[in-house]
């Protein structure tokens, strides 16, 4: 039998590494214990790594790499497709390495004395700009930055939840979160619509189990669902303009039949159909549908 090559023994160091950096920390595993589980002695793992960071460096590089790689793709796309393109690939990559990044996400300070730092730092940037779109205002590129972290944060907090879901789940909440405001539900600069944006993103993000289309694809009849409606409040000589850029428009019921409110359940419990999309399809608000999935 031939010896193993270099480079797979470079590899075997790093599964390795990540088995036991996952398993203890990386701050808590040696090179010792690599060479221990490897049969290998503490000398042969430095031969490929000169130092403990550099294992680090070695495991996050892929994810790195492929980041770097989505964003030069997107570059010179057109500014929906753009966006779409880096906020589904960012989600698809970051399941792809769902291990490193969670190591990551716990040691990230010990790769701030190479260049993968920098890196990250760049990578997250050009995402950001990317998401925001050009000549992009202040509300766009905070959505865009929180769209940033919607991506990848999940990953690490839920990690016994499988890619799919996940993915549809984190998909559908930004997706919620970049939709544009309807024009009469936007009271102006320094109002609220910011705490209700995130009610919406939250809100869907607990029901939403479907993966959407990118903004540029979506049908015209989700888009409308989507961005045309408000919650229906009551109005009268007290509710002022306030209640008025809140009122349903005419002819929008307020709430479902049985029929309809099983439709509706059943849909949204298949993953077949978004929220917007069956707001959309059954002529109703968000709210409305929102109101009667978590009616007991």
């Amino acid at each position: 039998m031939t010896a193993d090559p270099a480079d797979d023994t470079r590899t075997r160091i790093l599964r390795a590494a990540l088995d036991l950096f996952a398993e203890h920390g990386y701050q808590r595993t040696s090179l010792r214990q690599i060479g221990e589980r490897l049969r290998l002695t503490k000398t042969a793992i430095l031969y490929h790594f000169p130092a403990k960071e550099h294992l680090l460096a070695a495991l996050v590089e892929p994810l790195v790499s492929d980041l770097e790689a989505l964003l030069d793709s997107a570059r010179n796309q057109p500014t929906e497709q753009a966006r779409w393109t880096v906020v589904e690939g960012w989600v698809d990559i970051m399941l792809a390495h769902r291990r490193p990044l969670g190591m990551l996400f716990h040691d990230i300070a010990l790769v701030g004395r190479g260049d993968t730092y920098h890196r990250l730092m760049e990578v997250a940037m050009r995402a950001n700009d990317l998401i925001a779109g050009p000549d992009a205002g202040r509300r766009e590129r905070v959505a865009a930055v929180q769209a940033l972290g919607a991506c990848s944060d999940p990953i690490v907090f839920f990690t016994d939840v499988s890619d799919e879901v996940l993915r549809a789940d984190m998909l559908d909440g930004v997706r919620r979160l970049l939709a544009p405001l309807p024009a009469d539900a936007a009271p102006g600069p320094q109002a609220d619509t910011t705490a209700g944006a995130r009610t919406d993103l939250a809100a869907g993000s607990r029901a939403a189990t479907t993966v959407p289309a990118p903004a540029h694809e979506t049908p015209a009849h989700a888009t409308a669902g989507g961005t045309s409606g408000s919650p229906a409040t009551p109005t009268g000589p007290a509710g002022g303009a306030g209640a008025a850029s809140r009122r349903r428009r005419p002819g929008r019921p307020s709430a479902l039949d049985r029929e309809q409110v099983e439709a509706a359940r059943r849909m949204h419990a298949a993953g077949t159909h978004s929220v917007d999309a069956i707001a959309a399809k059954l002529g109703v608000s968000r709210a409305t549908v929102y109101r009667h999935l978590t009616a007991p």
